[in-house]
């Protein structure tokens, strides 16, 4: 090849990686992070219900929020680890889904463009306005539990934030609880009931079908204390539970066979309640919102025995009685490490997001409020559920 026109082509190829090497920083450049909330605002109090985004600043403090509504309307309360929203990281289809539980839909969110793609229904049968509508999927499929039904509806996902009803599967405790938390991972749901059951399902053909595994938590056989909030580990080795409980209460369930095995029960007087749990990107540490406390704990966490081992709190939350009443889901800052802090949404009227620091290093851990803290969400009347953009990749 002549010399000429081959030192011509190499520079017409390295100018090309170049321009797509821009091309791709840019667009990862321009999609911000963000801590997103379901204000969950009724119709008689604040119009419409509104997701509200938060700009998540290099530092981990939160910016303006960018408040949009979602069409529906929502009820202002309910259950703790019912998640009223979920983040959707995928090529081409970045999407928020809300769930609006006074009006019985899921509104869908384009990152993007910050607007409302549809709103989504299930059966006639699909309400949640006594405690509200929990969400949670996988990369095909969307999950929403519909608590005055006890029916979880499956949606298949599709392009530009779009979700198609396939059908139900009506639901139930040992005691006649109705669903209360679910968490989904790869092709496993985790259910619990609100009365002391905990129940799995497989998901390999989209519709959840039971693994027959329905059974009592260890934890819940003394009468005070009853599985809620879930989060499964990245290998879907362990289901984790964090009790509603009179003391600070966290079960482990071994579920590498694919179903629920007895719970392994982790207790500290330290706080009270433990309704909401959530590892840590690196699954080093599992954050518990002490939801009727007034602090949020971590302890360590061992990813391949499953094992919890004593770690820090950050001490009371300003504003408890005053400014808030119930501290509830969390969320990060960061998808790598123990997350960068971590943010925790306060229940009150407006409502509000604490910022917590966390620094870990060597077997000690220690957290604390941010000087900044709270950052005001005035577009809530009752703040529970809240997630970060990019979500934890697990």
């Amino acid at each position: 090849m002549n010399t000429l026109i081959r030192s011509c082509l190499l520079h017409a190829l390295a100018l090309f990686a170049g321009i797509c090497l821009a091309s791709a920083l840019a667009a990862a450049a321009s999609t911000p992070s963000y801590l997103i909330t379901n204000d969950d605002a009724t119709n008689l109090s604040f119009s419409l219900n509104s997701v509200t985004f938060f700009p998540i600043n290099a530092n981990g403090s939160l910016g303006a929020g960018q408040q949009v509504a979602t069409g529906g309307g929502g009820i202002s309360g309910g259950y703790f680890p019912t998640n009223r929203i979920v983040v959707l990281n995928a090529s081409g289809n970045q999407c928020v889904f809300a769930s609006d539980a006074s009006t019985s839909d899921i509104a869908a969110i384009s990152i993007t463009t910050l607007a409302v793609t549809g709103n989504f229904k299930g059966s006639s049968t699909d309400t949640g306005v006594s405690n509200g509508i929990g969400l949670a999927m996988n990369s095909q499929y969307l999950y929403a539990s519909f608590t005055d039904s006890s029916n979880i509806g499956t949606f298949q996902i599709l392009p530009s934030c779009g979700l198609s009803f396939v059908s139900d599967v009506t639901v139930g405790g040992l005691q006649s609880g109705i669903v209360d938390g679910m968490a989904v991972h790869g092709n496993i749901m985790v259910v619990t009931y609100g009365d002391g059951s905990i129940e799995s399902f497989d998901l390999s053909s989209g519709v959840p079908v039971s693994n027959g595994d329905k059974q009592n938590s260890t934890g819940s056989q003394g009468g005070s204390s009853y599985p809620s909030g879930i989060d499964i580990t990245q290998d879907a080795h362990f289901a984790i539970f964090g009790d509603t409980s009179t003391s600070m209460l966290v079960e482990v369930s071994d579920i590498s066979s694919g179903k629920l095995t007895p719970t392994v029960v982790y207790k500290s007087t330290a706080s009270i309640n433990s309704s909401n749990v959530m590892l840590s990107p690196d699954e080093s540490l599992l954050y518990i919102s002490n939801t009727q406390g007034d602090q949020i704990s971590a302890a360590f966490f061992d990813k391949t025995t499953g094992k919890l081992t004593q770690g820090c709190s950050s001490g009371g939350i300003k504003g408890e009685s005053s400014a808030w009443s119930y501290l509830a889901s969390m969320a990060f800052p960061s998808t790598t490490g123990t997350g960068g802090g971590v943010y925790v949404a306060e229940f009150g009227v407006p409502s509000s997001i604490a910022e917590v620091e966390v620094s870990s290093a060597n077997g000690k851990c220690t957290m604390a409020e941010a000087p900044g803290s709270p950052v005001s969400d005035p577009n809530s009347p009752g703040l529970l559920s809240i997630a970060a953009f990019p979500p934890r990749a697990f």
